[in-house]
């Protein structure tokens, strides 16, 4: 995992605005100037920055081969906080918006096949892994269900590119994925990349339990429900408070026990980039010097927690009683 710090902002433009499904719009973002844009790779996202306390994160599903432009796809979300309302009513073709970024937690690794499945919007990050798979001439399929037809985006992309890898599930029309069938036999050559609704994740994570360690990439777009309802691990980490060590800033500060570690650090002056303040977006990733954390987050693979030597301090906590941090 590669740590945020240092990011710079910049001002975009919104150079094309489409809608892609029901509910579902495409923004094709560049810089004013013309400049080119840092590169990326497939399952990249960047933050936008919309208002203050407002900043979201969406995956970019264009060609990282274009330079000059950065593409989304947003999916009104009703019931959702306002992040994607606000892109779908207030950011018109020419508007200005600033973005962060790109980053990425979800590379797509070498193997000998991909198995790639999506749910609804989650299927944007997997479209540019599509086309590096097709370019490396790696075999592959793709499974992706929606509520319907009209609700899939870049089904008609998909269907024209890549004809029959290409299997869409719309759910009134045939029901929900097969995933027994897609994923009952494990294949020791096969990389599972899914994103997609927590349902689907939960249910991709539970078939994939017999598959190698490591087979298996997902990406959240909220915390793993049992992050939120698991009990703190390890005796500190019941306690009231504990200690963090900032090793750069030279500052011990305590952490309450209804206090981020994120949180405490900011309230001692020492300003770190964060956006989701969830654990799934890993833009406060920090790397830890000492101690052990607790995990809280829903991004870090089982070997990268076992590790202990990096952390996302906006929701995980500590084990020991005291943290070091490269801070």
């Amino acid at each position: 995992m590669n740590s945020s710090r240092g990011e710079a902002e910049r001002e975009l433009v919104v150079a094309h605005k489409a809608t892609a499904a029901d509910g579902v719009i495409v923004l094709d973002l560049r810089e004013p100037a013309g400049a080119p844009l840092p590169g990326w790779q497939a399952g990249a996202h960047i933050d936008l920055l919309l208002g203050p306390g407002l900043v979201r994160q969406y995956s970019l599903c264009g060609d990282p081969a274009d330079a000059w432009t950065w593409r989304i796809a947003v999916l009104r979300d009703t019931s959702g906080r306002g992040g994607s309302r606000y892109v779908h009513d207030s950011l018109p073709e020419g508007c200005a918006v600033r973005a962060r970024g790109p980053r990425n937690h979800f590379a797509l690794e070498p193997a000998g096949r991909y198995l790639f499945i999506a749910g609804g919007i989650g299927i944007t990050p997997i479209l540019p892994m599509i086309a590096a798979a097709k370019a490396a001439g790696t075999p592959w399929t793709l499974a992706y269900g929606g509520r319907t037809r009209a609700s899939m985006a870049f089904r008609g992309e998909l269907r024209s590119r890549y004809g029959d890898r290409v299997v869409l599930q719309p759910q009134d029309e045939r029901g929900l994925l097969d995933l027994d069938e897609l994923l009952g036999e494990p294949s020791a050559d096969t990389l599972v990349y899914c994103c997609g609704p927590e349902p689907l994740l939960a249910a991709v994570e539970s078939r994939c339990a017999r598959w190698p360690e490591g087979a298996l990439h997902v990406e959240r777009f909220a915390p793993r429900p049992a992050e939120l309802e698991r009990e703190p691990a390890g005796p500190a980490a019941a306690a009231e408070a504990f200690e963090v060590e900032l090793a750069r800033s030279g500052m011990l500060i305590r952490v309450s026990g209804d206090m981020s570690i994120l949180r405490a650090v900011e309230a001692a002056g020492v300003q770190v980039l964060s956006s989701c303040t969830e654990g799934i977006c890993g833009t406060c990733e920090t790397a830890v010097l000492g101690g052990v954390p607790d995990h809280r987050d829903s991004l870090l693979t089982p070997a990268e927690r076992a590790a202990g030597d990096t952390m996302m301090i906006c929701v995980s906590r500590s084990a020991t009683p005291r943290l070091v941090l490269d801070l």
